[in-house]
């Protein structure tokens, strides 16, 4: 799979509208039933990624941070997209019991932020870590680390 940014590679973000780009074009560029993990600390855009992500897969309502529900589904015409924040998941396990797997294998596209406990059971899931750039408040730096 070629996607927009190489592993090692960082690119610079100015603003809303260049996250939620770079997460239509992964969207574009990712295959069916892919999972991808986002990473970084809070505000550092992983959800605005995933707005243009799940935007340009045709989900037109509105796509929130799942923090408090855990998980989110966004039927969309390109496929059902799975949303998931495992932040306040203490065991990967909650998740299981949640389903995760079939979640995973019915959606089109997986996100999980702070999902680093889950790293080991999809090993060939990309991972961006997203990050503020000091004295710039608009701008974002995203890294491919896997």
């Amino acid at each position: 799979m070629t996607l927009p940014l190489n592993v090692g590679e960082t690119r610079l973000l100015c603003g809303l509208e260049a996250q939620q780009a770079l997460g239509a074009a992964f969207a574009r560029r990712l295959p069916p039933a892919s999972v991808l993990f986002l990473e970084g600390e809070l505000g550092a855009g992983k959800t605005s990624f995933t707005q243009g992500l799940v935007e340009a897969l045709g989900f037109t309502d509105s796509v929130t941070s799942p923090t408090y529900a855990l998980m989110h589904l966004y039927p969309a015409p390109g496929g059902r997209v799975l949303h998931v924040d495992a932040y306040r998941v203490r065991d990967p396990n909650e998740l299981y019991e949640m389903d995760l797997d079939d979640l995973i294998r019915g959606s089109r596209l997986s996100v999980i932020e702070w999902g680093e406990r889950l790293y080991a059971d999809y090993p060939d899931a990309p991972i961006l870590r997203f990050a503020h750039v000091d004295a710039q408040p608009e701008v974002r730096e995203v890294t491919r680390v896997r």
